[in-house]
C-alpha cells in the first residue's frame, strides 16, 4: 500500500467509524481491502486502536465512555443503577455500566477492561418490555421506562447499594409524571407486585 492508498484507506475508515458510532468490527474493514495483518499494522502504527477482540476505533482513549457504550452495545438497554443515574434518581454515575442484553448474546462481547460493563442477560421477550430511548452521545440509547426500571430495581434489590435503592424509590414516589397503572402492569410481569405494594403503594 503506497502513501496515497494508505491516506485514502484511512479516510474510508474514518467515514466507516462515523457511521458506526465510532467503533467498528473487523469484518466491516475487510471490504476496504484490509486484511487482519494490515489492520494490525495500522494498530502498531498508532492509526487504529484495538478496543477488544474484533473491534477497532480511533482516538479510543480520548472518547467519552458514553460513545464507547453506544458503539459497542447499540442493542443493549440501560438498566438498574445506570438507568437510575440517567433519570437523575441518583447523583453519581456508577463505576460499572449496567446493560440489559439478550441471553443469546455472546459472553465474549463483555470481555473488556474499559469501560467496565455489567451485563444483565435477559430473555428476549422480557428484554423489550417497557423500552424507550434517551439522547445519548450524539445518538440514542435504549433505556427502560421509569415504571419498568423501578420494578427491576425491586426484583434485584440485592444488586444495588441500599442507599441508591432508597433514593430511587423516593424519587419515583415524587415523580410528577409517573404512571401507576403502567407500574402495576410491569410489577405483574416482573413478579414484584407484593414489593411494589409494600414499598411504594403506601405513599401513592
Amino acid at each position: 500500500m503506497n502513501a496515497k492508498q494508505k491516506e485514502q484507506t484511512i479516510e474510508e475508515i474514518k467515514k466507516l467509524l462515523e457511521e458506526n458510532n465510532g467503533i467498528v468490527k473487523a469484518e466491516k474493514l475487510y471490504p476496504l481491502g484490509l486484511t487482519y495483518k494490515s489492520i494490525q499494522g495500522l494498530v502498531k502504527a498508532g492509526i487504529l486502536d484495538h478496543v477488544k477482540s474484533g473491534y477497532y476505533s480511533m482516538g479510543y482513549e480520548e472518547k467519552p465512555q458514553e460513545e464507547i457504550i453506544l458503539g459497542l452495545f447499540p442493542d443493549g438497554i440501560l438498566c438498574m443503577d445506570s438507568a437510575l443515574y440517567y433519570y437523575g434518581y441518583i447523583e453519581k454515575r456508577p463505576y460499572e455500566w449496567s446493560i440489559a442484553i439478550s441471553k443469546n448474546t455472546s459472553k465474549s462481547r463483555f470481555r473488556m477492561e474499559y469501560p467496565v460493563v455489567k451485563p444483565y442477560y435477559t430473555e428476549p421477550e422480557v428484554m423489550e418490555l417497557g423500552v424507550t430511548a434517551i439522547p445519548f452521545a450524539g445518538g440514542e440509547m435504549k433505556i427502560y421506562e421509569k415504571e419498568r426500571l423501578i420494578c427491576d430495581c425491586l426484583k434485584y434489590e440485592e444488586r444495588l447499594e441500599r442507599e441508591d435503592l432508597k433514593k430511587a424509590l423516593l424519587a419515583f414516589i415524587n415523580e410528577p409524571k409517573k404512571d401507576i397503572a403502567k407500574l402495576m402492569e410491569y410489577a405483574r410481569a416482573r413478579k414484584v407486585v407484593a414489593k411494589v405494594q409494600s414499598r411504594i403503594g403506601v405513599w401513592l
